[in-house]
């Protein structure tokens, strides 16, 4: 078992979400807080803002507890909205930008969410026509349209009228009655075994978890923070907005991810700081045009959402000058956080684990039966700690199922710890195929892939075999100008692994398929592989 007590919390660590805000423009004032598009605020403008939409909340009759969702890409009002909602109570319920009618449709309803702020257009997407009519929808009672207008919606403007006839003080006032044990958000899980959950998070789980995160790669006023996470990823919302609030930096949001866009950006803000999932770091090292681009600004990097190949870690410190590179480990049923590096950990630690727990945390390996296994030993991670979700909303079945009497919840991801309770996660417990009796994990086989000067990225799944079960199947992307013949691969492999792990089928590709998080999409793949051998 591993519990780390070594990051420091100030007395006056705000007791929630809407505190945080206030703090931020009592302590940091005119510094800038948030860059978008032609917007630039300081965090005084910014708790100001802030209060205009909650007092508009307040008008439309939204109650603490109520729920209401942003359905938007990474916006200026999307930071309005969610500190909005914050302020006075209410729960967010944030919807992934990829989602369809029907996957909404059915998180609003689980939700019973009364208020949807959105857009009408974005990537040729006009989600208030998404939505169309909510009268499936009874708890609907409104739709704002953040971004243009559309019928079927109030605009931004209208919206922020009906602050108007609200006291000038009735968002401080709200913001004061919340409890720390008051949920701040649902957020809901991908749905990879079935519909998706909403896990039910607290402010003062959110606010001790990421003062932690924030505090450990050290994030501070002085930080020009490029959010390109999409802020209805506990990643971009928790790390992103959250950690800001809380340390001061100036948060630059990015709605749509594309490298030389991103790489513009560094330069013209003088970014130092961005976080995001091996793929954003990947495909900035191996752009062509990366050395047209000043990107000395760089200083912080966390990177997690998936297994973080080693060569990748390397990469970064030595071709992007990253002074700073940390992994970590998270999922959304533990507020996002459960482990990471520290900056002062030695190369070797940072490369290859995801680091010790966070304060006041306790992180195991167990095995079936749920008893911790010596370190060494593979098994399945389990989370105990302020940071694990209230449970599922409105599914008892499913919240049993996640955490068990003693309070553990069982993450189904399998990992190693060492006698420093640094976490290594070798993979997805799902993910995970038997060659000839042999457990394959398809990370280790990715990350040992990856010593391969030809391999930008891989990515491995397992596809059925006759005589051996199942057997590995990879996909690869070559590294600019590189060309990969996959039995030259295959045989390169046998000489770096145990046989059992080698691939037995390369398809050389020229991207992956993504989730809007960065994560590969395994069962796609497998899928892809399955009717390239058939």
């Amino acid at each position: 078992m591993f519990r780390a007590n070594d990051v420091i919390e100030p007395n006056d660590l705000p007791a929630n979400v809407a505190a945080a805000l206030e703090r931020a423009a009592a302590n940091f004032g005119d510094a800038e807080a948030l860059v978008e598009g032609d917007t630039r605020i300081s965090w005084r403008e910014l708790l100001q803002r802030t209060d205009v939409a909650a007092r508009a909340l307040i008008g439309f009759g939204i109650q603490p507890g109520d729920r209401i969702s942003i359905w938007a890409p990474n916006l200026a009002e999307w930071v309005y909205a969610a500190c909005a909602i914050h302020r006075v109570g209410a729960v967010l319920v944030p919807l992934n930008t990829r989602f369809k009618r029907t996957e909404a449709a059915h998180i609003l309803s689980t939700a019973g969410v009364r208020l949807v702020f959105t857009v009408s257009d974005f990537l040729d997407i006009n989600y208030v026509e998404l939505l169309g009519d909510t009268s499936d929808l009874p708890s609907i009672e409104g739709v704002v349209n953040m971004r243009g207008e559309a019928a079927g919606a109030e605009s931004w403007s209208q919206f922020l009228q009906r602050a108007e006839s609200v006291p000038a003080d009735a968002a401080q006032k709200r913001a004061a009655q919340i409890s720390p044990d008051d949920l701040s958000d649902i957020l809901f899980t991908s749905g990879t075994t079935g519909l998706p959950k909403g896990a039910m998070l607290t402010h003062h789980a959110s606010i001790k978890a990421f003062w932690a995160w924030s505090s450990v790669i050290g994030l501070n006023a002085n930080d020009r923070y490029l959010v390109v996470n999409p802020f209805f990823h506990s990643f971009g919302l928790k790390s992103g907005i959250l950690s800001a609030i809380l340390k001061g930096s100036t948060l630059v949001p990015l709605p749509v991810f594309d490298v030389p866009s991103a790489m513009r950006k560094i330069q013209d803000e003088r970014i130092s700081m961005i976080p995001g999932p091996p793929t954003i770091y990947q495909s900035i090292l191996d752009h062509p045009d990366r050395s047209s681009y000043d990107l000395s600004s760089l200083r912080l990097a966390v990177t997690g959402a998936a297994v973080v190949p080693v060569e990748l870690v390397l990469r970064m410190r030595n071709e992007l000058k990253f002074d700073v590179v940390v992994t970590g480990y998270g999922l959304t049923e533990a507020t996002g956080i459960a482990t990471m590096c520290r900056h002062t950990d030695d190369p070797e630690t940072i490369a290859h684990t995801s680091g010790r727990a966070i304060p006041d945390v306790e992180v195991i390996v167990a095995d079936d039966n749920g008893n911790e296994v010596p370190a060494g030993e593979p098994g399945e991670v389990l989370i105990r700690g302020y940071n694990v979700m209230k449970g599922f909303f409105q599914n008892p079945e499913a919240t049993a199922s996640a955490i068990d009497t003693d309070g553990w919840l069982h993450t189904g991801d399998i990992g190693v710890m060492d006698e420093g309770g640094n976490l290594r996660i070798t993979d997805r417990m799902k993910d995970m195929f038997i060659v000839g009796g042999f457990n394959a994990y398809p990370a280790e086989i990715e990350n040992i892939m990856l010593n391969n000067q030809l391999l930008s990225q891989a990515a491995v799944v397992g596809v059925p075999d006759e005589r051996m079960g199942e057997v590995g199947a990879a996909f690869v992307i070559p590294r600019p100008g590189a060309e990969i013949d996959p039995a030259e691969l295959i045989t390169w492999c046998r000489n770096a692994m145990a046989n059992y792990k080698v691939p037995r089928h390369v398809f050389v590709v020229e991207s992956f398929p993504l989730n809007a998080s960065g994560k590969v999409l395994k069962y796609q793949l497998r899928d892809d592989a399955l009717k390239r051998l058939s």
